[in-house]
């Protein structure tokens, strides 16, 4: 699937594109590709789990032309170095261009293969939401990822502000926007939607939480021609009702923006607006907590029961990022330069989207939405039977051995609870107790 989605001769276009020459080595661009996708798929592995794993063997593919040290390796056993040196140098040396290029590639087939498997009807939507990503401390990533700050002084870890948008039924990611958490340079979440929101499929659903919900946001929006599911504050939903909310308020309005809107954004035009619907519920938590009002402006013509229905999948963005985070190990990264912290997260999305296009593959089969099998369980799956597909000695032994993959993929669904889990109350970790502080002895001081 990787090799399909990345022909060769697209890195070779890329590549010239870029204006950097790249020598036919034993490292290739689409060599050190799959190696940073293998090390997420592994949890985030040290660079010497990806050499060995190189030298486990690839197929002869991934050189369409072989240097003399693949092959060496090939026809005479000659096997290359074990040191990470090389890979290394390769992943430094490998222009972020081409990683960019790759992970939207990946990303823009997968879409247009699933679509081919969607209803007509059914519409597009990427539900959006933002976090935070912990770097080592070093010179370069504290300079352009300052580290934030508080009442006893500068923390240390450098902190990164990351926002991701992910397909409300697939599952699948685009490649994000971030950019640093603190310092003169700190950038917001709706200002790296802003930048990313062009990027987006063409007329898809755009669907936030109220840190979305802002005038800049939706204008933006509806500039690139994307409708809009965004829910409010209570302070702003009140200011575009002009009365105090009650449930049931669903009326058309034209959201201009306020004077800190145009301070805050000083290029928009004078006759900037966006007309809309703004719409105010009172809903039930899954959880049963008390009811409250939800508020919500809204550019896409439907009903009210639909746009309920479909903003109350907004959470499946929170289990998203925790994959990210915590399955595929982005929540704290080891790069020690800009340069490689991105090539990291961008490829990181390629190895989230293949397998969720595994998910997909096996939704295909059984009718279950893509999103009702356990990510992590594939992951598995796929880490185990990956090097057993690329040493298969021909395409017949290859089915096999993916038809076994499938039939433990179908396995690997989400249990069908039928009643909620239990929630436990959170609890405040108290700190060690510490040691009383020394007296100082004036006397002994003194002489």
């Amino acid at each position: 699937m990787f090799q399909r989605l990345l022909p060769f001769d697209f890195l070779h276009q890329v590549q010239k594109k870029s204006g950097v020459r790249s020598n036919n080595s034993l490292y290739s661009p689409l060599v050190v590709l799959w190696l940073l996708v293998l090390q997420r798929l592994c949890g985030g592995a040290p660079l010497e789990t990806a050499v060995l794993e190189f030298l486990r063997g690839l197929p002869v593919s991934f050189w369409p032309k072989p240097p003399k040290r693949v092959r060496d390796w090939r026809e005479h056993g000659i096997l290359p170095s074990s040191n990470t040196g090389g890979y290394h140098q390769a992943r430094k040396a490998l222009p972020r261009i081409v990683v960019q290029q790759a992970s939207d590639r990946i990303f823009t087939e997968l879409m247009s293969e699933m679509d081919r498997h969607t209803l007509a009807s059914a519409r597009r939507a990427f539900i959006l939401d933002g976090s935070s990503i912990r770097l080592p401390h070093t010179t370069a990533l504290c300079q352009s990822y300052p580290p934030g700050s508080n009442r006893h002084g500068e923390t240390h870890f450098p902190v990164l502000k990351i926002v991701v948008a992910h397909d409300l039924h697939t599952g699948l990611a685009m490649r994000p926007e971030f950019g640093p958490m603190y310092g003169t340079a700190a950038v917001s979440e709706q200002q790296l939607l802003e930048a990313a929101i062009h990027r987006l499929p063409a007329g898809s659903i755009v669907m936030g939480d109220a840190n979305f919900g802002v005038f800049s946001v939706a204008y933006a929006a509806a500039q690139s021609g994307h409708p809009v599911v965004i829910r409010l504050t209570e302070a702003r939903a009140r200011r575009l009702a002009a009365q105090p909310l009650r449930k049931d308020i669903d009326h058309s309005l034209v959201w201009k923006p306020s004077r800190a809107d145009r301070r805050t954004h000083p290029n928009l035009p004078v006759d900037a607006c966006v007309h809309g619907r703004l719409m105010v519920s009172l809903v039930q938590p899954s959880n049963g907590a008390t009811p409250f009002l939800l508020a919500l402006f809204v550019t896409l013509p439907a009903t009210s029961d639909e746009i309920l229905k479909l903003y109350g999948k907004r959470w499946d963005i929170e289990t998203d990022l925790r994959t990210l985070k915590t399955t595929l190990r982005l929540d704290q990264l080891t790069c020690a330069t800009p340069e490689m912290v991105a090539k990291e997260i961008e490829m990181g999305i390629a190895a989230y989207n293949l397998v969720r296009a595994v998910g997909a593959m096996a939704s295909q089969q059984s009718g279950i939405p893509p999103r009702g099998y356990r990510f992590t369980s594939i992951r598995r799956i796929v880490e185990v039977f990956t090097p057993q597909l690329a040493a298969a000695p021909n395409s017949q032994a290859a089915k096999t051995i993916f038809d076994q993959m499938m039939k433990c993929v179908q396995r690997a669904k989400l249990p069908k609870r039928t009643r909620p889990r239990r929630s436990y109350p959170r609890h405040v970790l108290r700190p060690n107790s510490v040691y009383p502080r020394r007296k100082r002895d004036t006397k002994s001081m003194r002489h």
